[in-house]
């Protein structure tokens, strides 16, 4: 049991990152889930421990400092040191540029570059004593720009530069750090898009699917799957890497 590595899946109540932390419960790891609403977590601890792995449901803003040492020291207590980390906490406050507030341009920076910071910098002492660390950061193809999110579009793309920049402080300690930058993925986010833009969920799907060469959307296992190996003790020579999970060579 000792050897059992500890996970931290940001966002993990629902989507990509529920898929994500099921994944690595499934792959052998104990998994913190952690999201804003501790409650939210539950279900997903359930279907973890309903399957025989060990999981610990943790509410807290990644963007709040003193939230994030405390989630990392209760994951320390109740699951052991954390060696693997996935930054996925995310929102959208989409917009055109001069409708967007200041606001909406300071929550998204502030959950996925703010948290991704906060977050990393908390365990990594944990990854460093152990001389092993997997980062995975959730990055997006919206990084290449995507009219209506001058926000989200520059948050992503900082998680690449961040995610390069942990590679190269952070090697020699044994620690990879790695992004993933999905395309379309059916998950609750993408629904609400949809439902913004006034379209039906599966209408919205067979559009995107018409523009993706493998002729369909991404589901969260696919990012999971992505993740899995990023993590795996063979990726140890594989750092600094933005993966495009997205269907085709072009976002």
């Amino acid at each position: 049991m000792s050897t059992t590595r500890t996970a931290i899946v940001t966002g993990a109540a629902r989507g990509i990152g529920r898929g994500v932390a099921l994944r690595l419960a499934a792959d052998g790891m104990a998994v913190a889930v952690l999201d804003l609403d501790e409650a939210a977590c539950e279900p997903v601890v359930a279907e973890i421990e309903g399957a025989g792995g060990r999981a610990v449901a943790i509410g807290a803003d990644v963007a709040d400092e003193a939230a994030v040492a405390a989630a990392v020291e209760r994951v320390v207590a109740e699951l052991g040191p954390p060696t693997v980390l996935v930054n996925n906490a995310g929102v959208i406050r989409d917009n055109l540029l001069f409708k967007m507030t200041t606001d909406d341009w300071d929550l998204v920076m502030n959950v996925h570059l703010r948290g991704a910071f906060l977050m990393t910098r908390a365990a990594q002492k944990h990854m460093t004593a152990a001389g092993f660390g997997r980062i995975v950061n959730l990055s997006s193809t919206s990084a290449l720009g995507n009219r209506g999110q001058a926000n989200y579009a520059a948050a992503k793309a900082g998680v690449q530069g961040f995610t390069k920049t942990l590679a190269l402080e952070l090697g020699k300690f044994g620690i990879t750090a790695n992004a993933i930058a999905p395309g379309f993925i059916e998950t609750e986010m993408t629904a609400a898009t949809a439902a913004r833009v006034g379209i039906p969920f599966e209408d919205f799907k067979a559009g995107a699917a018409k523009e993706i060469p493998v002729a369909r959307t991404g589901v969260p296992a696919d990012i999971a799957h992505a993740v899995s190996f990023f993590v795996s003790e063979g990726a140890g020579f594989v750092s600094g890497q933005v993966l495009y999970v997205a269907g085709g060579p072009k976002a």
